[in-house]
């Protein structure tokens, strides 16, 4: 056996640098966050080469004292815990120790700092964790610290490392993360003397989310907030229009730090389900302040993992809070003609036919107005940041006037023009509270069911809308919430087969069937052994009784195995989700009457407007846009 030695601090120090410095992202990350620990409001990062070969962070915080600069390179060294009992109560976003040694360990560092109340500063190097260079210096009151060469000295480190593009990326992302996070603090990032982003710092959240991901995911947003005896939430969330392919815009920060937690991300994933499609993850900005005695930041170096007390009441407190924020507006996607709107913003200066005599006149008021709607491409003033851009509303909930029967023409084309103005006054955008719901009593006496397309859509007036209903989406969700309700009122009827379906079982759905034998029966089937591995089953639940197969009920079984031990609503809610094969299907002929019947039972949901699977039941297009499209207006 080998000698037993204590290794030497500078292999104490790679090691340890290994934890905590893994690419440039984690160093930009360690020292932005020593920044706004020492309370700056300006922050600059800037990189090249994706931070491999250069990094600089500048600040305006309160600095580094002159006797304490040597100091704060050593190991567990840090200003901000004491002792054991502050790790139950960090409030910094840094607390450990590590950071300044783990980089200096692996780079060449140079520190230029001054505290406000210094009249000179002071310039300190080290590399590979020795000290080069420690003198006094001129320069203004913050730090400045330079990362040059990373891994220089653990060339098998840097082979680890990606292109100069993605770890770029990653700082690049990192930024944002730490912007939105401190929506307060003034941030900048500048990539290989580019300017990447910059922040004003004003406090406005929704402006820097307009700065990182733009105009359309701006005006896509939900405000939510609300407080619960574990946690207080505030932020926004992306209508179910956002959906992605991946969780990369499922943000979150707890207690002002930007973190990764499984649990909060099925809060978030479960809260829209039923609302978007399958496989496809919402936009969310979501700010929560937690008891610092109950949550536990130490549990990695990069204290980017979390763990929680009464982890299970904070994942279903937020799941509600989300859903409820989800549910207090109508959600009808509105279809527009983008192509259009692209080819027409492609060429501002191209002039468009009039094709109504008073096009021109209309041009002419528009222009006049102070606000600017409605002026042609070459005329419209660039939008400024959502929070300044003044608030579109549209008009009073009532039909446009209509040309009546008149010998005097001087008076029908003043009626034109004023429709022509209102018309051109209304945005396209999502489907709001104005005036009422569609889907409300109160907008029963205004809606005209004007008939049925392919088959499959109903075709909807009301108001200044079009709205198009998929029956099959429609009646699948009307039958999901029925299932639904029934089994929490415990009205479940059963209807007997005739004859029974006989399906052979293997020994492990056997034993799912034995387990979960009386949740079956509650939900309305009557199954019993049929000799050997054979079961009989002689009734299920009503709605299913058209489709009613073998199949059918295996994969009831298969999505148990899966699931592991699953609770009793997990049986209900998949046999509720299965009402689509019950569901009247497209090429299906209804008749009015039954159309009208539908759309009432749409009413009494919570949720009308996605089917269980996540798909939309309405879409609707306004007038404006059946006007733009036939040149009405332009």
């Amino acid at each position: 056996m080998r000698e037993i030695q204590v290794l030497d601090q500078q292999t104490i120090d790679k090691i340890a640098a290994g934890e905590v410095v893994e690419r440039p992202a984690s160093v930009v990350k360690e020292l932005v966050e020593n920044a706004i620990d020492a309370g700056a409001t300006a922050v600059t990062v800037e990189i090249r080469e994706g931070g491999t070969s250069f990094i600089r962070i500048t600040d305006n915080g309160s600095g580094i004292p002159a006797g304490q600069v040597r100091l704060a390179f050593l190991r567990y060294a840090t200003s901000k815990i004491r002792r054991v009992e502050d790790l139950h109560s960090i409030a910094s976003l840094g607390f450990r120790g590590e950071a300044l040694s783990s980089i200096a360990a692996v780079s060449q560092v140079e520190l230029i700092t001054k505290t406000p109340d210094s009249l000179t500063g002071t310039r300190y190097c080290i590399e590979g964790g020795r000290e080069t260079a420690f003198e006094e210096i001129g320069a203004p009151s913050g730090t400045t610290f330079l990362v040059r060469h990373l891994f220089y000295n653990t060339p098998a480190r840097a082979k680890f490392l990606k292109s100069p593009t993605a770890e770029g990326n990653a700082v690049s992302s990192l930024v944002e993360q730490l912007a939105l996070s401190h929506p307060e603090l003034s941030f900048k990032f500048i990539q290989n003397g580019q300017n990447r982003l910059y922040t004003s710092g004003n406090g406005n959240t929704k402006e820097v989310v307009y700065q990182i991901y733009g105009r359309d995911i701006t005006r896509e947003l939900l405000p939510i907030e609300a407080e619960t005896v574990y946690f207080r939430v505030s932020g926004f969330i992306g209508k179910p229009t956002l959906a992605r392919g991946n969780r990369n815009f499922e943000n979150y920060f707890v207690n002002g730090r930007y973190v990764k937690s499984r649990l909060l991300a099925r809060g978030i994933e479960d809260a829209y389900h039923g609302f978007m499609m399958q496989h496809r993850y919402p936009f969310t900005l979501l700010y929560l302040e937690i008891d610092g005695q109950k949550v536990d930041v130490n549990v990695h170096p990069s204290k980017m993992e979390l763990r929680f007390s009464n982890q299970e009441e904070i994942y279903h407190q937020l799941c509600l809070c989300i859903q409820n924020t989800l549910l207090e507006a109508e959600r009808i996607p509105e279809v527009t003609f983008q192509a259009e709107k692209q080819k027409t913003a492609s060429a501002p200066g191209k002039k468009v036919s009039a094709p109504e005599p008073f096009e021109s006149r209309r041009r002419s008021i528009l222009a006049e107005s102070p606000s600017g709607y409605g002026a042609g491409p070459a005329e419209q003033k660039a939008a400024p940041p959502p929070e300044q851009k003044p608030q579109r509303e549209r008009p009073a909930a009532h039909p446009l006037p209509r040309r009546q029967e008149s010998s005097q023409p001087e008076k029908d084309s003043r009626q034109e023009q004023t429709s022509a103005n209102t018309a051109s006054r209304q945005t396209p955008g999502q489907m709001e509270l104005f005036g009422g719901k569609l889907l409300s009593d109160a907008a029963r006496p205004s809606r005209r069911i004007l008939g049925q397309l392919f088959d499959t859509y109903w075709l909807v007036e009301y108001q200044d809308s079009l709205y198009i209903i998929d029956q099959h989406a429609a009646h699948e969700k009307v039958l999901y919430e029925r299932m639904m309700r029934d089994f929490q009122e415990k009205e479940i009827l059963s209807q007997m087969l005739c004859p029974p379906l006989v399906l052979s079982l293997s020994a492990a759905e056997a034993e799912l069937l034995q387990k979960y034998g009386e949740v079956f029966e509650k939900s309305g089937f009557e199954i019993e052994p049929f000799g050997g591995r054979e079961y009989k089953i002689s009734a299920v639940p009503a709605n299913l009784y058209r489709v009613a197969e073998k199949e059918l009920f295996i994969e009831i079984l298969d999505k148990l195995e899966e699931g592991g031990d699953a609770a009793p609503e997990v049986i209900q809610e998949r046999l509720a989700s299965m009402s689509c094969k019950a569901a009247v299907k497209g090429n299906q002929h209804l008749s009015p009457a039954e159309a009208e019947a539908l759309i009432d039972e749409l009413l009494t949901l919570e949720n009308p407007y996605n089917c269980p699977h996540g798909r939309p039941t309405i879409i609707s297009m306004s007038r404006y846009e059946l006007d733009r499209k036939f040149k009405r207006i332009v």
